[in-house]
């Protein structure tokens, strides 16, 4: 295989077909996971979940969390191994019972058996179409090709929340979900079809970055998974704040997609007016993110970090201090651009920060704690609103921490680059 850089050059322009092929492979990503959002919780009842069984319902995210979080981790280090495409496949083809065990659950817990399933299509599809963006990208366009993959990803996820509302309202929700799910696994699979693996790009990364030592310096070699989890997760205080930063916005996720369509259901609103709320945070996240990645190349990772995380709270704060649609209209709009300005540079930032043969198994290793946030947050928040019986306290909890979260970051994240050296040096303490 030729690994030369004129084989495989980096780059989104010298790679733009296969570039837009992974956007839009995200695209139907994110609608798989978006076409639950409104109307599973309110709808909940069906299953025969009491309204005021907060813990329980959000039940069904602590099992996709648990299981995405995990399966992050794995599909990093496999994709590494085996290459980018091949774990795309796997990902698509759990993705096939999530419609059908939604259409014939005869009660709440194949609506989370359905979710273990998502985590695992989630963990592998979503994980793999990041990385290789990245893998296309130019060390200097990280942010951009993060905040592309995001965004398309995310407008995918508001557009579902909202598409599925409404079909649920025409044909029933479970019909509606069993259509929605089944067209785009079978439009995922076709595009997956004409798409590349990148690993090839990242050899050549790797062989150019070590021809540029000087002469006689002996490649460092690569950690194996474990190292790489401990380093990552512990021992870099970089990467740590980082994946901290991680499960604190999942938390603020988690609060969006089960407590806030209980709380506006309880505030009169229809079905569609939730997805409309939902579906505008998470459309105005998704698209905000093609300036807010490129900003953070640009004026680099910590300032947009930072300035997101606090916010994300602020909307948070509103959302639970409103009582107009209006209100909770600008507050949705708040909490997206505070995601956009988050989201997209903690991956980059954590790329910033790790050598190309190993970027699978950090990327990986991060994006394990940023979604266990999803397990967290539905203990978390689910508990809290079981207590009080109430949603508000929940939501000032996730304000507090996710303003928390970013003062963490601002005191322990400095200018993020590759800094080999430093994690070798690292390396020897575990």
């Amino acid at each position: 295989m030729d690994l030369s850089p004129s084989a495989h050059q980096r780059g989104i322009g010298r790679n733009s077909g296969q570039f837009a092929l992974l956007a839009v492979q995200v695209f139907f990503v994110g609608l798989m996971i978006g076409m639950e959002r409104a109307v599973l919780p309110t709808l909940s009842g069906q299953f025969g979940v009491k309204p005021d069984a907060f813990f329980f319902l959000a039940s069904f995210v602590l099992s996709f969390g648990l299981v995405k979080g995990a399966l992050n981790f794995i599909a990093g280090a496999w994709s590494d191994r085996i290459g980018r495409k091949p774990v795309l496949l796997i990902g698509w083809l759990a993705g096939v019972p999530i419609p059908l065990l939604i259409y014939f659950a005869p009660n709440w817990w194949w609506i989370i058996a359905a979710n273990v399933f998502l985590g695992i299509n989630q963990g592998f599809t979503w994980t793999m179409t990041v990385t290789s963006q990245i893998d296309l990208a130019g060390s200097d366009q990280r942010g951009l090709a993060v905040g592309i993959n995001e965004a398309t990803g995310y407008v995918a996820v508001g557009i579902a929340g909202l598409g599925a509302a409404y079909l649920a309202g025409v044909f029933g929700p479970r019909p509606a979900l069993l259509g929605f799910g089944l067209v785009t696994i079978v439009l995922g699979l076709i595009v997956l079809v004409r798409l590349r693996d990148t690993l090839p790009w990242v050899r050549a990364e790797s062989a150019q970055a070590q021809a540029s030592k000087p002469a006689g310096t002996v490649a460092t070699p690569t950690p194996g998974w474990g190292a790489i989890f401990m380093l990552v997760s512990f021992r870099d205080r970089q990467c740590r704040a980082l994946c901290q930063g991680g499960v604190a916005n999942k938390i603020a996720d988690t609060l969006v997609w089960v407590l806030l369509p209980i709380f506006f259901r309880r505030q009169g609103l229809k079905l569609a007016e939730i997805g409309w709320i939902t579906g505008l945070y998470a459309m105005v996240w998704g698209l905000s993110q093609l300036w807010t990645g490129h900003l953070a190349d640009r004026i680099g990772r910590k300032t947009p970090i930072v300035a997101g995380f606090l916010l994300l709270a602020a909307g948070i704060a509103l959302t639970a201090l409103g009582t107009a649609r209006i209100v909770w209209f600008v507050a949705a709009a708040i909490m997206g651009i505070g995601m956009a300005l988050l989201y997209p540079n903690l991956i980059a930032a954590m790329s910033d920060l790790t050598p190309p043969l190993w970027r699978g198994k950090a990327l990986g290793t991060y994006r394990y704690w940023r979604d266990t946030g999803y397990a967290i947050g539905a203990v978390l928040l689910g508990l809290t609103a079981q207590v009080s019986d109430a949603v508000r306290p929940a939501m000032w909890l996730t304000a507090a921490l996710v303003a928390g979260s970013g003062l963490w970051i601002a005191f322990s994240v400095e200018k993020p680059q590759v800094t080999e050296k430093r994690l070798t040096a690292e390396r020897g303490q575990i």
